[in-house]
């Protein structure tokens, strides 16, 4: 990670992260970034450090295992807006070694080094064939380690 995305405040040290620059058809209504543009951009960062873990698509087709989403919290803290500049992080905060997983998320407006959002997810990995939960494959257990408080 760069040193100047380092010192940013963030709640646990990233193992990914990924810039976004807020576009208009994100927007509401409200001139807001859409609550479910956060929710694209999370999963574009969390593809972003799965693969970096070596674990692409095709490594989850070969392996017949996928991790989908079981549960989002979302704590949306304060409004972005147009062109605002985004830094989203990412980490491993736990993962029981069987059958799932928690990712959390941050996101920071870089212009105020301001927390606009805070999340965690909760993974279960499945079968890719029949979609029912499975034991992790060792990979899964081996590349998606937690983050060390």
């Amino acid at each position: 990670m760069p040193d100047s995305t380092a010192t940013l405040p963030w709640i646990k040290p990233p193992q990914a992260t990924l810039a976004w620059t807020v576009a208009d058809a994100q927007t509401d209504h409200f001139a807001h970034t859409n609550n479910a543009e956060y929710v694209r951009a999370m999963e574009r960062c969390a593809w972003v450090h799965t693969e970096a873990l070596g674990l692409s698509f095709e490594a989850f087709q070969r392996m017949g295992a996928g991790c989908v989403v079981h549960r989002h919290e979302i704590d949306y803290l304060a409004p972005t807006l147009l062109g605002e500049v985004l830094l989203i992080g990412t980490w491993i905060d736990a993962n029981d070694g069987r059958l799932s997983m928690r990712r959390g998320f941050q996101i920071i407006r870089l212009a105020d080094r301001k927390t606009v959002l805070r999340a965690m997810t909760q993974f279960v990995c499945v079968d890719l064939a029949s979609g029912r939960p499975r034991r992790m494959p060792p990979a899964f257990v081996a590349a998606y380690q937690p983050v060390a408080d």
